[in-house]
């Protein structure tokens, strides 16, 4: 009997070490898919300044970027008539000055916006990737929307055709499991931060928050790398880091945030274009 226990709390013990390493494994990328991104520094929303004279994600900022040397993060989401376009925010007001979300109006509404008081407007992801061409490696972060199906399909359309080096991201693993099934070349990544810095409203609550805070969710999508915040990582983020998943960190505002990274988020300064 005292055996029979014993056998039964050693296999108890042994799926409870290897519940962890399964949540929060990565998928494996090549050299090849790495490397335009190893020891990179990228420039958040485009090079936009400070004093918003230069706005976020707009193609100023990404043109000024692209000069410099820089790679490019940027954001995209679906207008109401369901074209790609690049935008951080849920909601207009804080960019725009308008109240709503980007997803109730029409590109043509949109495109009338004006970005932080300029005359710049909101771009389509297609503008953004015609300017560039090529010229330097993007990372493309998928918004978690009402319609992330049919972002993840337009999104990818749009990269298929596209010669130049990108990399998709998102905050929502289902977005990255979407690519991790249908873009298994295209390189991945999950996007986490501290359990109490995810909205209130964020869908799941508090269980979500807690569980993509420590990359425990990555058996959904695999992603290839971590883009963590800058600061304390939890355990479980540095075991998927320590198996494998490049280290990717935002958004920098000093260089020293190089150290140990693979790839740097960075705004407000201007760093080396590459450190390693």
């Amino acid at each position: 009997m005292k055996q029979k226990n014993a056998i039964f709390w050693g296999c108890c013990a042994a799926v409870a070490a290897a519940l962890p390493l399964y949540l929060a494994a990565p998928g494996k990328a090549s050299s090849r898919q790495k490397a335009p991104f190893m020891g990179r520094n990228i420039a958040h929303r485009g090079l936009h300044a400070r004093d918003r004279s230069i706005p976020e994600n707009s193609l100023e900022a990404f043109s000024l970027a692209a000069e410099m040397g820089y790679g490019i993060e940027l954001d995209v989401q679906l207008s109401k008539d369901g074209y790609v376009v690049v935008f951080h925010d849920d909601t207009l007001d804080r960019v725009c000055g308008v109240h709503g979300r980007v997803d109730d109006y029409t590109y043509s509404e949109l495109r009338k916006m004006k970005l932080c008081g300029t005359e710049c407007s909101i771009p389509l992801f297609s503008d953004v990737l015609r300017l560039i061409n090529g010229r330097r490696p993007i990372i493309c972060e998928l918004k978690n929307g009402r319609r992330n199906r049919e972002l993840c399909r337009k999104t990818y359309d749009l990269i298929s055709s596209y010669r130049g080096e990108i990399c998709i991201e998102s905050f929502n693993p289902l977005i990255v499991g979407w690519f991790r099934i249908h873009a298994k070349d295209l390189l991945r990544g999950q996007l986490a931060m501290p359990a109490h810095e995810y909205p209130e409203d964020t869908p799941g609550g508090k269980v979500f928050a807690y569980l993509a805070s420590r990359t425990l969710l990555n058996f959904l999508g695999r992603p290839q790398f971590i883009a963590y915040k800058i600061g304390w990582q939890p355990l479980s983020v540095r075991l998927a880091q320590a198996l494998g998943a490049m280290r990717v960190c935002w958004t920098s505002h000093e260089p020293r945030n190089e150290k140990g990274k693979d790839c740097v988020i960075f705004e407000y300064y201007k760093p080396r274009q590459s450190f390693k």
